[in-house]
Order: C-alpha cells, then sequence, then structure tokens
C-alpha cells in the first residue's frame, strides 16, 4: 500500500482526532488513567469504516477509542518521534517499508505469548508472506490487517470513442503498449497512460517480475536492479510507455494518477485495491471507468506485487492488555469480513476475500482477486524505506532523460547493495 490520502487543508496541519464509542454509561476503560486507547492510521478513506468497526469494539468490551488520522509523510515523522520521546499511540499502522527497522529496535509490543493463547487469532488464517513482515527472530509484532494486489483502470468512454476494445485476461504488455499510444492526444489534453517515477508496487514493479527479473534477490543480500531481466524490462517499460503515452514527470508529480482517471486525462493507470473507496467516491470513475486485470507476458506471466498492513502496539504502551483486546478483535473473523463488507479494504482473514466484491458491484472488483493467483511480495529489507526512497529520487532522472534507464538501475543497485551491507554490521 502507497501513502495517497485526499485530505482537506485542515487535515494536512493536524490530527483528526475522531472517538469511537459505546453504548450509553459505558466506561472507558483505556486504564488507570481512564483516557481512551489512540489508534494511529494515515488513509481518510478507510476513516468511515475503521470507526465503525472499532465502535462495535467498544460496544462489546466498553473501552473507548480514540482514532488519530494523520498523512502518511507526517505519520512517520510522528511515530519515530513517539518512539523517541516515549509518546506513541497505543495501537497503530505497520507498514512493511518500516516494520523491520521497529521490530528489530524494541519498539513495538511483543504479541508472540498473546497469539499463542488467543482463541481468536490463528496466524494461519492469513498469508505467510504478509504474516512474516511483522516477525522478526522469531517473534510476532502485527497481526495481518488487510493485502493489496494491483489492478488496471480504464475509461471505458475514451475507449468507445478510440474503437478499442477494453483490457482483458488476453492483453499481453504489447497489446497495453499499443493501446496507450493509441489513445494518447497530441494536444495533451489526453494521455493513454500515467504512472509516476515514485509509483513502484503500484508501477512498475509488476512489469519487472512479470518479465522474470526482480528488485531484490530471494535471500535479501543483494540487489538485482542491475540484472539483465530487471534492466531489460525497464528499459521496455522507458520506451513503450513513458516517452509514448505519458505525460511528463512534471506533469505526473503534481497529479496522481487516481486525479488524471478521474478527471479526464488518462485513459488509464495502475491502482491498488486500497483505492476503491476513493474510486466510489469519484462520479466521473463511477460513470465512465472500470478495472480489469493487469497485462501479461509474452509467456503468459502475469504477476501483481502484494503488501499488507499489520495492527501494532507501542512497547511501552500504559495499556497493553487493552491495546491487545483490540488487536484481537481487529485480527478476528468478524471484524475482517465487516472491513471487507464496508469496502474498507481486501482483509487479511482468508476466506473473506469474496465479500469484498461486494462492496463496489458498481466495479469489476474481481480482477483484484484474479491478480492474487500469482503475487509477490513487495520487496523490504531492514533499510527498505532509505533504499526505496533513493530509487524513486533517482528513477526520475531516467523518466526526464538525465540518464540512461540502464545507468539508473546500475546506480540504484549500488546504493542498495550498501544500505543492505551496513543492514548486516
Amino acid at each position: 500500500m502507497r501513502k495517497r490520502t485526499v485530505l482537506s487543508a485542515a487535515s494536512l496541519t493536524m490530527c483528526l482526532a475522531l472517538t469511537a464509542c459505546g453504548g450509553s454509561g459505558s466506561q472507558s476503560q483505556g486504564g488507570d488513567s481512564g483516557k481512551p486507547l489512540t489508534v494511529a492510521i494515515w488513509d481518510n478513506n478507510q476513516l468511515p469504516g475503521l470507526k465503525e468497526i472499532i465502535g462495535d469494539f467498544t460496544a462489546e468490551t466498553g473501552i473507548e477509542v480514540e482514532i488519530q488520522m494523520v498523512p502518511w509523510d507526517q505519520y512517520w515523522t510522528l511515530l519515530e518521534a513517539g518512539a523517541q520521546g516515549g509518546d506513541l499511540p497505543d495501537v497503530f499502522w505497520m507498514h512493511s517499508n518500516y516494520s523491520q527497522k521497529f521490530m528489530s529496535n524494541d519498539i513495538l509490543l511483543d504479541l508472540t505469548d498473546k497469539v499463542a493463547q488467543s482463541s481468536t487469532v490463528d496466524m494461519a488464517n492469513y498469508y505467510q508472506d504478509i504474516a512474516e513482515l511483522y516477525q522478526y527472530d522469531g517473534k510476532i509484532y502485527g497481526i495481518p490487517k488487510d493485502y493489496d494486489t494491483i489492478g488496471l483502470w480504464y475509461n471505458k468512454t475514451m475507449f468507445d470513442e478510440a474503437g478499442i476494445s477494453y483490457p482483458d485476461e488476453t492483453w499481453t504488455w504489447d497489446t497495453f503498449a499499443e493501446a496507450a499510444e493509441k489513445l494518447t492526444k497530441a494536444d495533451g489534453s489526453q494521455y493513454g497512460f500515467t504512472s509516476p517515477a515514485s509509483f513502484n508496487q503500484d508501477g512498475y514493479y509488476n512489469l519487472i517480475y512479470s518479465m522474470g527479473g526482480s528488485v531484490l534477490s530471494e535471500d535479501k543480500t543483494k540487489s538485482m536492479w542491475n540484472s539483465e531481466e530487471t534492466v531489460a524490462a525497464m528499459n521496455w517499460w522507458y520506451d513503450n510507455l513513458v516517452t509514448k503515452a505519458m505525460p511528463t514527470q512534471q506533469v505526473m508529480a503534481e497529479n496522481t494518477p487516481d486525479v488524471m482517471l478521474g478527471s479526464g486525462k488518462a485513459a488509464m493507470v495502475f491502482e491498488g485495491s486500497w483505492m476503491i473507496a476513493a474510486m466510489k467516491g469519484n462520479e466521473y470513475i463511477v460513470s465512465n471507468c472500470d478495472v480489469a486485470v493487469l497485462p501479461k507476458a509474452e509467456d503468459g506471466t502475469r504477476i501483481s506485487i502484494y503488501n499488507g498492513l499489520g495492527w501494532s502496539a507501542a512497547a511501552d504502551t500504559a495499556h497493553p492488555d487493552e491495546a491487545w483486546k483490540l488487536i484481537e478483535y481487529l485480527g478476528s473473523e468478524k471484524a475482517q469480513k465487516k472491513q471487507a463488507e464496508l469496502g474498507v479494504t481486501m482483509s487479511a482473514f482468508m476466506g473473506t476475500f469474496d465479500t469484498w466484491i461486494g462492496c463496489a458491484p458498481e466495479f469489476n472488483l474481481q480482477a483484484y482477486l484474479d491478480m492474487s493467483d500469482n503475487m509477490v511480495i513487495r520487496p523490504y529489507t531492514k533499510n527498505t524505506k532509505v533504499w526505496e526512497d533513493y530509487s524513486q529520487e533517482t528513477m526520475v532522472k531516467a523518466y526526464t532523460g538525465q540518464m540512461t534507464m540502464e545507468e539508473v538501475c546500475g546506480d540504484i543497485a549500488k546504493f542498495m547493495d550498501e544500505q543492505i551491507a551496513e543492514e548486516q554490521r
């Protein structure tokens, strides 16, 4: 999952605290202080559904919970400052970009024994790759919240006007590129495809892995950005999409793909399943757009990079028992199924996936489940944030022609290897 949230100006400068209250007469059970549990999240689109689910928890337990909405960029600053100052929220979302760092520095509450004693949470009910994101040195520090796949969104109206058939499971990457070029107008009023240089999970990572390349070795000890297959895939991306069907990097940096799709400026974009609430809320997208599976390679390989958030608690929370009760509830089949029904996002609990399809019948959400057939976990190491930021910044130089794609891939690989070596010291 990436960090896109549509927020008001006020919410960009302050946290929005919303209390999920129980029934009348319920007493706060946040701990001896009498204060409610604090829960931090970063996605405003998920807030209404999570507020309802946590409200159910409060009604059942009497434990009051305050949800703090913090934009992505400020979210991690808040957590890192809180970790140093001993003032973290009680419960919060954890991401694979940061989990290794937080777990290895004893910032997260060890949930291992609590999971072992729980009759509600069984780690076998979640994808192993997602569960492992929040495990370190044999201990559990987070319960999977969700998982996500990537789909191809397209503007049906633009396709109809151009006389092009809609994307489907027969599309190869070449089919996709041909359509993207045909749907691009020379006057800049419409682009066939848009994907900024910073978009990896919901961008070029999917192409790299479907064409036999990779970003990180399987044992996580070496960057694969400079491998022959990865460089070839990224050259294809540049030659067939960046130069022929996309806006300039400056335009893409100022306008996210969902905004360009929702304003009739882009015919196709890649979006993660976490964006459904935002898509449902855009009248133009509801009236004109739909989603299909990603293109496949010539050998038939179709890959979606996937990821998933985890529910974690602060190691020094004053309310460890109450924090665990909330996390246990949020990881339960009941809460996970409701998360799917409400369309918050795809749930991590196996067996609840199909429920999610019904949250937006106006779209072909089956495409996201179909992408689950062949997934690769989003690459991560302890220093993911460091090397991923560098790779995204450096990729801009390829998009803008300052460096060749081969030079960029080599540069990223060198930096990434240095960071991995630093991790192992």
